[in-house]
């Protein structure tokens, strides 16, 4: 990483001077960075930035700087589809990202693919067009990722309880969260288990106890929950209130460390990609320092998506013949290489056919009442991408 020296005491920069213009290299975000799904998405935008920022007082890239340009989008379609094309008519990016809902996903997809400009989904859940054989022009560094999230969860359930069980589901009722749930239904079949109930929650829902107590009066025992974070965690606080004593399984998303340390469950499971805090890394002292020093209102611990995002398009335009020319620069994608320093179980590694990762591996955390910490319940455990 080209700024370690140099991270502390950056201020936030979110362009360059006007006089350096020619000198910049533009990437244009959309994101749900306000409304109510924000929490998911907009700590790992300001991860991101604060990266970014990084390299720009690190000399930039090849000594010109990054312009992160930032749009908010509110997860609706129409308002990613604006901020798409002002990207590439007005600004005239290299590189776009989304960080919002999936239903946000195709005016996105369409803009970038029409303008020949890569693409890349950070926090926002990988589309299936990223895994093999992936569409040359997407590319996804989130740390959840459909099918691979359920098969890990469900190996952890079987592992710990066996597959005679009667399990529930949760699902947002976006394209991506209830296709991953619908997957895990048929997947839980086939490994013996007993789906008794799938709850489908508007995005959000006003109230989420009449999705609770359907899953309860089915019978559930264990319920695996695949939505943003805010769907996830108010389901289960809902059961609880029901009185409901099964155990819960969710995606570790930005938000999970925090959260699993205020609801202190030990029948709460947060499966995910990325490590939590509660590790020390020296990665993660990089990154409190960072967020110490730009003064953010958003807490360290939720800033690895961004953090990763940073490290690889840093790492793509550096690697770029032309880090300001959008086809040089999709082409650096197709075989980035990236050390995520412990925050994954392993390397970042995208291939011409992959745009997912060759590898994805999975940790296990709870709070364990006994200690008043967060425990690691079950250690790496890795999946090849096919």
């Amino acid at each position: 990483m080209k700024f370690k020296s140099m991270i502390a005491g950056i201020a936030v920069v979110y362009a360059a001077p006007a006089a350096m213009a020619q000198d910049t290299i533009k990437i244009g975000l959309t994101g749900a960075l306000t409304g109510p799904v924000a929490g998911t998405y907009a700590p790992a935008v300001e991860g991101l930035r604060l990266y970014l920022d990084g390299v720009n007082a690190a000399g930039g890239i090849g000594g010109r700087s990054v312009e992160l340009i930032l749009q908010d989008d509110g997860a609706e379609p129409s308002r990613a589809a604006a901020n798409s094309k002002r990207f590439l008519t007005q600004d005239g990016v290299v590189v776009m990202i989304n960080a919002s809902l999936s239903s946000t996903y195709a005016p996105a997809i369409a803009e970038a693919k029409r303008a020949g400009v890569p693409l890349i989904f950070s926090a926002s859940a990988c589309p299936p067009e990223v895994f093999p054989p992936a569409d040359p022009n997407l590319f996804c560094t989130t740390g959840f990722g459909p099918k691979y999230d359920s098969q890990a969860a469900l190996a952890f359930i079987e592992a710990t309880d066996g597959t005679d069980v009667q399990i529930g589901f949760q699902a947002m009722a976006i394209p991506v969260s209830r296709g991953e749930i619908d997957y895990a239904e048929t997947l839980a079949g086939e490994m013996g288990m007993t789906p008794v109930a799938k709850e489908i929650t508007p995005p959000p829902a006003p109230d989420y106890s009449p999705f609770a107590s359907n899953i309860e009066n089915a019978g559930a025992e264990w319920v695996w929950s695949w939505a943003p974070w805010v769907a996830q965690v108010k389901t289960f606080e809902a059961l609880r209130r029901l009185g409901w004593e099964g155990d819960y399984v969710l995606y570790s998303h930005l938000e999970a460390e925090g959260e699993l340390e205020r609801i202190k469950d030990a029948g709460l499971y947060a499966i995910g990609a990325n490590a939590m805090f509660s590790e020390g890394l020296p990665v993660m002292e990089e990154i409190a320092s960072a967020t110490e020093a730009a003064g953010s209102s958003y807490e360290a611990n939720q800033m690895t998506e961004g953090w990763i995002a940073g490290m690889v398009i840093e790492a793509a335009l550096s690697a770029a013949e032309d880090p300001g020319d959008a086809a040089s620069v999709r082409d650096a994608l197709s075989s980035v290489s990236v050390d995520t320093e412990g925050l994954r179980g392993g390397p970042l590694e995208w291939t011409e056919d992959n745009h997912f990762r060759t590898v994805q591996s999975y940790r296990v955390y709870r709070w364990n009442t006994d200690s008043g910490q967060i425990e690691t319940v079950r250690d790496w455990t890795s999946y090849d991408v096919q």
